[in-house]
């Protein structure tokens, strides 16, 4: 992960910069300081990769608050130190990461506050930006939420997609453990109770409750608690901040929510020199 981190603000870096910022060679000299202040509330996430950021381009960075920790508006977030040449070219890379981050963990602040009396796991989902997906599952696990497969080698899951390409699940599931790693989890994505009998007879070590109503997923927990306890639950589809709480309840023991990121506004933060 460390490695993917220097290479992730190394090429962000690259791509600020072009050919060269046109103010690091006619910059004035000496060491000036800086501060990154809030301009709003929220749950800060980005620090991880902004210190990774500093150190790259050898400035001194103090941060004052935490990966995790709440900020409102008028904080002091960092202070920082170095050459004008140096905090110029990296500021918008520097507030970027900071702000992006402390969008998604804000955003999942307020879904894991919703559960947090709750047995109930909150997931995010696979919905990232290319190239982003660390990044942005990282800053969703700072907010409180736990990352679902971070890619397609984590988890066998089998959605409506793959359903429609395989003519007897049953078989399939029982040729995927001979192929797959022994620990890896089999999912399978049912839209009725019908297919839930079929996922659970085929062997499915996970169902996914997708697009169900919480009535719906309580008679597929009832039966699920009857007939194979060992089974879990996870509920997914168009399920938002103000939708979450009716899912509670339900029986599932994960929540899964690709708006905890895809739906998060980046913070406001910026950059004041002394």
């Amino acid at each position: 992960m460390g490695i993917n981190i220097r290479k992730f603000v190394k090429n962000a870096i690259v791509e600020d910069n072009g050919r060269g910022d046109l103010f690091f060679d006619i910059a004035p000299k000496g060491r000036f300081l800086a501060r990154v202040v809030a301009k709003d509330d929220g749950v800060i996430a980005g620090v991880k990769y902004a210190k990774v950021l500093a150190r790259a381009e050898k400035f001194d960075c103090k941060f004052l608050i935490k990966d995790g920790e709440k900020v409102s508006k008028g904080d002091v977030i960092a202070e920082l130190e170095g050459k004008a040449s140096v905090l110029l070219s990296s500021e918008r890379t520097f507030l970027n990461l900071l702000q992006h981050a402390s969008g998604i963990a804000t955003n999942a602040n307020k879904y894991a506050k919703l559960l947090e009396n709750s047995e109930v796991v909150l997931l995010d989902t696979r919905k990232t930006r290319p190239g982003l997906r660390d990044f942005e599952k990282y800053a969703s696990r700072v907010g409180g939420a736990i990352n679902h497969r971070l890619g397609l080698d984590d988890c066998l899951m089998l959605k409506d997609t793959h359903l429609k390409t395989i003519d007897n699940l049953k078989e399939f599931v029982k040729t995927a453990r001979k192929r797959i790693s022994w620990v890896t989890k089999i999912e399978i994505e049912c839209e009725t109770f019908d297919q839930v009998k079929e996922a659970i007879d085929a062997g499915a070590d996970i169902i996914m409750c997708d697009n169900m109503t919480p009535e719906q997923i309580r008679v597929v927990a009832d039966f699920r608690d009857k007939e194979c306890p060992h089974i879990l639950l996870e509920a997914s589809g168009n399920i938002t901040e103000e939708t979450i709480e009716s899912y509670l309840d339900s029986g599932v023991n994960a929540i899964s929510s690709g708006s905890i990121i895809h739906q998060a506004v980046w913070l406001d933060f910026s950059m004041k020199f002394d």
